[in-house]
């Protein structure tokens, strides 16, 4: 079992504005995959690791050059999920950086990241795990530059994902066939 905010205060000032912002994105996106994991009990998500796996997703926000987000790193934001998962590595927690990894857009596969010439590692960025895509979908639906627990609607969500291409569109909406629940409209 992992304390996300002993994970969080080591790279964070608690209590400072960018601090609030993650945590503020993070729980609204924790609150939404757990209402998924307690709607859908057939997909056998583990529920701890999803709260974890969601609190932990963006750890890495701090590494980008996000001004409108208190973000004054030197990373592209897109570098994001990377810099997360380098960090959650430093700290032993594999698993959680994967989520971080994965999280981005609808998943990012190796293709795009050539195709787009994102400035990544060339390879796979897809949830692959059930807790992935729950924690992956759960983000689409949230912004850090906005009202943090104000919730999306689906066509906002899909519009914001769809930007990027078909095959995102795709991934995005298979996780919905998947997962939808009440308060997804």
């Amino acid at each position: 079992m992992v304390d996300p905010f002993e994970i969080i205060n080591k790279f964070y000032e608690p209590n400072s504005e960018l601090w609030n912002i993650l945590v503020g994105h993070s729980q609204a996106v924790a609150d939404l995959a757990s209402e998924i994991v307690h709607l859908h009990p057939e997909l056998n998500a583990d529920e701890r690791f999803v709260y974890e796996g969601a609190m932990l997703h963006d750890i890495g926000i701090i590494r980008t050059n996000a001004p409108s987000i208190h973000c004054f790193g030197e990373a592209d934001y897109i570098c994001h999920g990377t810099q997360g998962s380098s960090m959650l590595l430093s700290e032993g927690l594999e698993r959680h950086a994967m989520v971080s990894e994965r999280h981005t857009g609808a998943g990012i596969t190796a293709d795009e990241v050539v195709s787009l010439n994102l400035p990544i590692p060339a390879k796979d960025y897809t949830p692959q795990s059930i807790e992935e895509k729950i924690i992956c979908y759960a983000d689409k639906f949230f912004s850090k530059s906005n009202n943090l627990k104000e919730q999306k609607s689906f066509e906002r969500a899909l519009k914001s994902v769809a930007k990027y291409g078909d095959a995102p569109r795709e991934r995005f909406l298979a996780m919905h066939a998947t997962m939808a629940i009440p308060s997804i409209v």
